[in-house]
């Protein structure tokens, strides 16, 4: 019975101390991660690219102002 107990014991500690496929889990969670946000990004009802284009339009126009003042 004790050898037994060592031996299931051992092989708890090499399987605990075993790190193969861990990297691969973690990239699969990020993977995920990303496939959502640009999911939320990119499935939204055009609000993004539309205050996208005003960002611009406004950058644009005060950079119009700011050269043509000079």
């Amino acid at each position: 019975m004790n050898k037994f107990y060592c031996n299931t014991m051992a092989f708890l500690a090499t399987y605990k101390k075993d790190e193969r496929g861990v990297t691969a889990i973690e990239y699969g969670l990020i993977a995920v991660a990303m496939a959502v946000a640009l999911t939320a990004v990119f499935a939204s009802d055009g609000n993004l690219m539309t205050a996208l284009n005003d960002a611009f339009a406004l950058i644009t126009t005060n950079l119009a102002k700011m050269t043509a003042g000079t």
